[in-house]
């Protein structure tokens, strides 16, 4: 299990200085921190893709954007990473969390969870499954290959290994 201050002091060692997403209850400690500390710079959006939508501004402003979601909302996504952050370069780091993985979870959530890692792979999203052991090594690989590229990439959080 990994802090969540851990975690968000990590990612702004590498430059994230932007956060938005819909909220999950697999991220109530990062969504209680960024609300509380105005500096990430947190916006709260009420859908996914409008939170991409969001991180692409920040980024057009010189930002470093992280995007929250549930993966549910990697489905409502789909538009906005193909024909906007794919189309034309633009970088962001989504943090998804794993519902339904392995069918640990609300009914609605296990159709998702058993397709999501493909449906990264079909939209061409760099993924790393969040693992504390590797922490500090994967987001290192993450920044890096979202730099070079200029694409999105993926942090996928299964349940309970962010903790407040």
């Amino acid at each position: 299990m990994t802090n969540s201050q851990r975690f968000l002091d990590l990612l702004e060692e590498h430059g994230f200085n932007f956060f938005t997403g819909v909220p999950c209850s697999l991220f109530d400690g990062l969504t209680r921190i960024l609300d509380a500390e105005p500096r990430y710079g947190y916006v709260s959006a009420v859908r996914e893709d409008s939170a991409l939508g969001l991180a692409a501004g920040a980024y057009l402003g010189g930002r470093q954007p992280v995007v929250l979601m549930q993966n549910s909302g990697l489905g409502v996504s789909v538009n906005a990473l193909m024909s906007l952050h794919q189309i034309y370069d633009i970088p962001a780091l989504l943090v998804v969390s794993w519902r339904g993985e392995a069918g640990h979870d609300a009914p609605e959530h296990l159709l998702m969870g058993a397709v999501m890692v493909e449906l990264l792979g079909l939209l061409h999203i760099p993924y790393a499954l969040f693992d504390p052991a590797t922490l500090d090594r994967d987001v290192e690989s993450l920044t890096r290959t979202m730099r070079n590229s200029s694409k999105p990439v993926a942090f996928v959080v299964r349940k309970g290994l962010l903790q407040a």
